[in-house]
Parts: C-alpha cells; sequence; structure tokens
C-alpha cells in the first residue's frame, strides 16, 4: 500500500514530521518497509535561478555559439557560451551556475563546472526544459515571462511538487487500511491515546443536493447476495478534460497515472477512502436502467482494453435495458466508458462480495485497484457518502450539474456485529491491565461503540470498515496496535516446569 505524507497530512489535524509518522505507522501495525523522497522534478531545481539575458554576441570561433552576459542578482554577471538558437538580450531564463547539478528528462545529472569552450571560459548553462527535468523540448533555452523575478531560486519560482512516499505492508486482514482516511483514522487514535488528548481525522465529507432530475436512472439489484448495496447518482453538463496539477501530482506521487479528470476523480476516491467507484456514459446506459445480474454461461463482452471475454454464468454484471455494461468491482466495458465527448456521467458506488469479486478477477486475469479492495472487504455502510464527495470533485473540477437524487439500493441492511470482551481475557492475552476508560478511548477512537459496560465485561459493536474483526482475540488485537505493539511487555523471566516420565 502506497501512503503520500502530503495527502495524509490534510486528515490529521496535528503536524507530524515525516520520520515520527513512520515510527507510529509502524508502532501500529502498519509497517513501513520504505520512505522516499518523491520529486515532481529530480533533484527539485535545486541551486538553480532565474536570470536576465544582457548581451550576446558571436562566439569568435564557432559559427554556431554565442558569447552571453547573464544577471542573476549578483554582483558581476556570468558569462556563459550558448548553443541555443533563440537566446536573446532581454529573455528572462534559467540559470544553473557552477556547482549547481542538473537532472534532464533523459540522461545523468550534470553538475557544472567552470569549463572552457572553443577557447572562451563559460560558467554555467542557460537552461532548456529537457535539461532540466521540466519538459521534452530541446528547440531552445526555456524563456520564461518578462516578470520574472532575477535571482529568484527557480526551485521557489516553479514550485515543483515534493512529497514523502511510504511503502506499507499490509496484512490481508486490515482491508481497513488500504486508504488515506483509513490509515488517518488509526494515526489519529494512536494520537489521542498516547498524547493524552482527543484528535480526530479531518473528513472532508460532501452534502450536494440534486438541482435537477433531469436524468434519473432506476436501479435493480438481481442478485443481491453478490451485491448487497447498490449507490449511483447522474451528474449532467461535465467537460472532460485534464485534472488540475494539484490532482495530477497527488495520482502521480503514488504512482497511479492521470488520465482525464472524471478517471483521475475516482482513482483520487478510491485511494482517499477505499472505495472504488466506476463512471458510467449516462448516455450509453440504454433504457436508463442499472441491472446487476449474472448473464448466461459463455456470454461474450468486450471490456474497456477492447478484448473479448467469454463470461462466466458467475461473473457479476452491471447490465443496462440491453445488454452487459461492466464486470462489476473488476473492470469496465468498451462501450459504456467516459470518452473526451461524455457530456453525463452516472457514478456508481457499491458493495460487491469479496469472494465473488476475487473468483471473477482471477478467472478473467484482471487483478486491478477496485478488485482488490473490493475482495477484503469494503465499508458497506459508506457507498453514499463517498458517492457525496466525489460528485462535489466533478462539479468542482469537472463542472456540471446533480442531475438526479443519490440512488441507494439496499434490500437488506447489514446488521453491526457484536463482541464481547472479558477483562480477564484481555489481561490473558495481553499480559497487560488495562484499565477500562483506556479501553474504551482506544476502541471509540477506532470507531466501534459501547454498547454495555459491566464490572468484568464490554460488549463492542464492531464498525462496519472493520470487516475482518469478529472475535474477542480481534479486539484486543486493536488495542495492542493502538497501545503499541512496541509497548508489548516482555517478562524478565520465564518459569518452565519440565514434565516427568514415570
Amino acid at each position: 500500500m502506497t501512503i503520500s505524507y502530503n495527502w495524509l497530512s490534510d486528515y490529521i489535524p496535528v503536524k507530524l514530521d515525516p520520520e515520527r509518522l513512520s515510527r507510529i505507522l509502524t508502532a501500529i501495525g502498519l509497517e513501513v518497509e520504505s520512505m522516499e523522497r518523491y520529486e515532481e522534478v529530480k533533484g527539485g531545481l535545486e541551486g538553480l535561478v532565474l536570470g536576465e539575458v544582457l548581451h550576446t554576441e558571436q562566439h569568435p570561433n564557432a559559427d554556431k555559439l554565442k558569447l552571453t552576459k547573464v544577471s542573476t542578482g549578483g554582483a558581476e554577471p556570468l558569462q556563459i557560451v550558448c548553443g541555443a538558437p533563440n537566446v536573446a538580450p532581454g529573455q528572462r531564463v534559467v540559470v544553473a551556475p557552477v556547482g549547481a547539478t542538473i537532472y534532464p528528462t533523459s540522461g545523468e545529472p550534470l553538475t557544472m563546472k567552470v569549463a572552457k569552450i572553443r577557447g572562451i571560459e563559460s560558467y554555467g548553462m542557460i537552461c532548456a526544459e529537457d535539461e532540466i527535468g521540466l519538459g521534452d523540448s530541446h528547440a531552445g533555452i526555456l524563456v520564461l515571462p518578462a516578470d520574472a523575478p532575477i535571482g529568484q531560486p527557480a526551485a521557489e519560482y516553479f514550485s515543483p511538487y515534493t512529497d514523502i512516499i511510504y511503502e506499507i505492508g499490509l496484512t490481508p486482514n486490515r482491508a481497513d487500511a488500504m486508504s488515506h482516511w483509513g490509515v488517518a483514522r488509526d494515526v489519529c487514535a494512536y494520537l489521542t491515546h498516547h498524547d493524552r488528548k482527543e484528535v480526530k481525522a479531518q473528513i472532508p465529507y460532501a452534502n450536494g443536493k440534486p438541482e435537477s432530475n433531469s436524468l434519473p436512472i432506476a436501479v435493480t439489484i438481481g442478485n443481491t447476495t453478490a451485491c448487497a448495496r447498490y449507490s449511483g447518482v447522474s451528474i449532467a453538463g461535465i467537460t472532460v478534460k485534464p485534472s488540475p496539477k494539484w490532482l495530477q501530482d497527488r495520482l502521480k506521487a503514488i504512482g497511479v497515472r492521470p488520465i482525464s479528470n472524471i478517471v483521475d476523480i475516482t482513482n483520487y476516491i478510491q485511494h482517499e477512502t477505499g472505495q472504488p467507484l466506476h463512471a458510467f456514459d449516462w448516455d450509453a446506459i440504454t433504457g436508463a436502467k442499472v441491472i446487476v445480474k449474472n448473464e448466461a454461461e459463455g456470454t461474450a463482452f468486450v471490456t474497456l482494453d477492447d478484448k473479448e471475454r467469454t463470461l462466466s454464468a458467475q461473473d457479476l454484471m452491471i447490465c443496462n435495458a440491453e445488454e452487459p455494461m461492466c464486470i462489476a468491482g473488476v473492470f469496465g466495458g468498451a462501450k459504456s466508458g467516459v470518452t473526451e465527448g461524455t457530456k453525463n456521467i452516472f457514478l456508481e458506488s457499491a458493495f460487491f462480495d469479496p469472494g465473488s469479486i476475487r473468483k471473477t478477477s482471477f478467472r478473467h486475469g484482471l487483478r486491478t485497484d477496485a478488485a482488490t479492495r473490493f475482495e477484503k472487504g469494503t465499508d458497506i455502510s459508506n457507498t453514499v457518502n463517498v458517492l457525496k464527495r466525489a460528485a462535489a470533485l466533478v462539479k468542482e473540477i469537472a463542472g456540471g450539474s446533480l442531475a438526479s437524487d443519490f440512488i441507494d439500493v439496499y434490500p437488506k441492511p447489514e446488521p453491526k456485529k457484536e463482541v464481547i470482551l472479558k477483562n480477564q481475557y484481555l489481561k490473558k492475552l495481553s499480559g497487560k491491565n488495562y484499565h477500562p476508560e483506556t479501553v474504551k478511548g482506544i476502541l471509540q477512537s477506532l470507531g466501534f461503540g459501547i454498547i454495555k459496560d459491566s464490572m468484568d465485561a464490554l460488549s463492542i459493536e464492531v464498525p462496519y470498515h472493520k470487516r475482518d474483526v469478529s472475535l474477542p482475540a480481534d479486539i484486543v488485537e486493536e488495542i495492542l496496535r493502538i497501545d503499541g505493539l512496541d509497548n508489548i511487555e516482555i517478562p524478565a523471566a520465564i518459569t518452565l516446569t519440565p514434565s516427568v516420565e514415570e
């Protein structure tokens, strides 16, 4: 699981330095396998400055070179030999002075030294965009706007995105931590317990209301075992285009390639909340009907990658009134996906049976991020909340308006599990005497409810996002995690009584 420090910090109300955050993650069972600096531009433009070309003249010993004088805000201008055909007096440029290291888009880093070029000394380089990792063009030097401040560090002017990226080794049962929100919840629980003050994760939920009902969709669930809940909303008048820089930066930092604003939003929400979403072109939903069902054995279906796949009768499909549109929770279809020409969309947020998704995913060799999350179990209580969050982002980034009610088909609401934890059992497994208020504080900070508090036991309500918790031992594990796995006391001596054979 890849976690962004900047992204995670948005949801934690206290400032944590990256090293302390790394220690906390490991202490609560989210072992940090690596922590690396991410740079949108390799080297971060460190050491480069903005300058102004004051003067140019022909190099006396080379037809294609020019001698330039460049001011970088110092007492004396720099003499730089430049081979770019577009260099001219008055230009604001990026300068790599002696001692600076440049990181080309392709090629090895190069540290500037005083160089004698055709008999003339050169004290640095006037840079093209590909020479400093800002693009691919090598047609000439990068010319900046006329108001670019002379002497300003290039890193300040361009502000290339930087981040700290953690690779976390998740155990298969920790589906609740397969998102930035989930990790933030655990971190805040740890801080609340150890810093002795309440710290709550800041979750940016939204509460959008439909502006019209011009694009209604009728949803029917034909297989309620494989799909226990299905939510959706229509959004009209969107514009499909590249995502804003902040969104692209977030996705690229965790290794996700930006595609378009709508697709990027669904990927962003998935990594933010742990809930996979799917966007359909509304105009491709024949009959304005969404039917969740299984198709006949051997049905042919063309997926987004333009491959024809033969369906199993066990594969759950999202269909319109006439044909299947998507392999539920796994992969989209070629006919209903969002394209550059899409103007109206239908956003899907659903809960699919983990076992069904896993079998379909392996059957077709489609190991997608969505399938990985669904097969571990998502939060069935969160489909509508996440949908509202996604719809708000779509309106902000792609425009449009809500053109239907928030549809929520939930035929058989799932009851919360109840677990009874006896104080003696907690002591036996943990080896520690926890104060009852400490236990309740830890559990409540993780979202557990306390149904009944008696002298010798707690009756605990398990939140929907903790699908792996069903036994008292699971509750003990949650308490130990937040107390810190590195705080488990190791006895100074162990007494063994050997058996005697008679």
